[in-house]
């Protein structure tokens, strides 16, 4: 009986150790990045300072929010900087249980994974941001002051962030769907016009209601799952059919 437990207290230390180095570099990144946790909220706040114009600010309703939120914001950014790490050590644990054309493919996928959510990200921040907020700004009403709250604000950057970030992966997800035999090139090809319908849903609904920053996520959408088609015909090869 104990021999068959010692293998699997290995695999637990194991998965330990690595948890223990994941978050003591996101702890070092985010010990490193709080002396500067002003600026960084700052330049995250930017695209929202510049739609509202020269000498205008955010403000904080809540008492606690001028310290947490930059706080959270630095903790958000030593995630990132530190998710490569965090990965590799994933990969490091699952590896030895793999075969070799199967390290072969994953490895490509979590790297083309973190590329694709931070281009994911970037597309939010440097062109959906001034279209969304511009607009928000445009669309206030004559003798209201706008005013955003700093809570407010990175509750909603977050989740733009993930809708952007997740849209983005999506030629991974079609690889992988078509690799592990759960759908055909053929398929996908066929439910286009579904897909189609369906990026412009999801777009009404996690963007806000202009119809321009809802282009700018289903659009995006589309084209990456056009991507993921093309790719998974080029790198995915069919798997012969054996006559019964």
């Amino acid at each position: 009986m104990q021999e068959d437990l010692q293998p699997l207290i290995e695999h637990l230390i194991e998965l330990r150790t690595r948890l223990v180095r994941a978050v003591a570099l996101m702890v070092v990144v985010f010990l490193i990045l709080f002396h500067w946790s002003g600026d960084i909220y700052h330049l995250l706040a930017l695209p929202m300072l510049k739609a509202m114009g020269e000498g205008s600010q955010m403000i904080a309703t809540d008492v606690t929010s001028t310290f947490f939120v930059p706080l959270k914001v630095t903790g958000m950014a030593a995630f990132l900087i530190a998710l490569p790490h965090t990965l590799y050590q994933a990969w490091a644990f699952v590896a030895p249980g793999l075969y070799q054309h199967e390290k072969k493919l994953v490895l490509p996928l979590i790297g083309s994974s973190c590329i694709l959510f931070a281009v994911g990200m970037a597309f939010a921040y440097f062109l959906v941001f001034p279209v969304v907020f511009g607009f928000m700004t445009a669309a206030t009403p004559q003798g209201v002051a706008m005013m955003t709250d700093i809570d407010k604000y990175l509750s909603f950057v977050i989740g733009m962030f993930l809708a952007f970030g997740v849209t983005f992966e999506t030629p991974v997800v079609v690889i992988v769907l078509v690799r592990m035999g759960l759908v055909t090139v053929a398929k996908l090809r066929e439910i286009r016009p579904y897909v189609i319908v369906a990026a412009f849903v999801i777009a009404a609904i996690v963007t806000p209601p202009d119809v321009l920053s809802q282009v700018m996520l289903a659009v995006p959408l589309w084209l990456l799952y056009e991507l993921g088609v093309l790719l998974s015909a080029w790198l995915v090869t069919p798997k012969p059919v054996v006559a019964e």
